[in-house]
């Protein structure tokens, strides 16, 4: 079992602010137990203003000092950041950071998508990554990465039981229902744990943000491989902490059978 902890929270456009609000999520998801500590995506800066002069490298000072608050309190954290391109554009970078590791997952699917254009300062990145907690491998995707099901296979296939998923949900007609569907949906169609971390909705409170720019909708949601959900939240700021049972994974894989009958790709 595995305890993870969810904090759907709403950043703002400075990184240093972030960074305490950071420090003050993890010690209460620490509090309760959670030895994985996750946040969502754009957790760094959030979107709707120019990210390329606030990247940074992962072993750069911000994701250096998310590095030791998760020291501090003996936690692998997951945040989502904005890394340097090569290419004069930045990375949709996930910093997951703690319990002896420094590593780095670069958004593959890029959310050109409902009128929006993240590939236009964006560069995808191509690897998946893995990373085991207590013996639980997690996978990690960021946000329009779960409109994708062979990513999620892919990572059961690397044998990931479940799949942490930090998002910064567009809002617009439909899109709750969309995220409602695709959380329970790629936990399905891999057996796994999904477990979707999302900025809050800043209209719950009362914050300005760019209308143009996804800059969430809150309702971060965990489903495990049946489809069951075992949390889902409101749109407001929240903590949420669940346990996650990879014989739960395993039960879901047999009685599926969506990996082990699989004949194309």
């Amino acid at each position: 079992m595995l305890r993870i902890g969810l904090c759907q929270v709403t950043s703002s456009e400075d990184p240093a602010e972030n960074l305490e609000l950071i420090r003050g999520e993890v010690a209460r998801a620490a509090g309760r137990g959670a030895q994985v500590v996750v946040f969502p995506e754009a957790a760094m800066v959030r979107f709707g203003i120019s990210l390329k002069p606030l990247a940074e490298p992962i072993d750069g000072p911000w994701a250096k000092s998310v590095s030791a608050i998760a020291a501090e309190h003996d936690v692998l954290v997951v945040a989502g950041m904005f890394t340097p391109s090569d290419d004069d554009r930045v990375r949709n970078t996930l910093l997951v950071t703690g319990l002896g590791r420094h590593l780095g997952y670069d958004k593959i699917h890029l959310y050109d998508a409902f009128g929006f254009r993240e590939s236009d300062t964006v560069a995808p990145g191509t690897d998946l990554v893995t990373t085991s907690v207590d013996g639980v491998t997690l996978g990690f995707a960021t946000c329009y990465d779960i409109r994708f099901p062979e990513l999620f296979r892919r990572l059961a296939d690397d044998g990931a039981s479940a799949i942490v998923v930090p998002t910064s949900w567009g809002a617009g007609e439909g899109k709750r229902e969309q995220w409602d569907v695709l959380v329970r949906a790629r936990a399905l169609d891999s057996g796994c744990w999904v477990l979707g971390c999302g900025q809050a909705d800043p209209a719950a409170t009362g914050t300005r943000v760019n209308p143009k720019a996804p800059t969430g909708i809150g309702y971060s949601t965990v489903s495990d491989g049946f489809g069951k959900v075992h949390a889902k939240l409101g749109a407001g700021p929240e903590l949420v902490v669940v346990d996650v049972d990879p014989e739960v994974t395993e039960k879901a894989r047999v009685a599926t059978g969506a990996l082990a009958n699989r004949r194309l790709g």
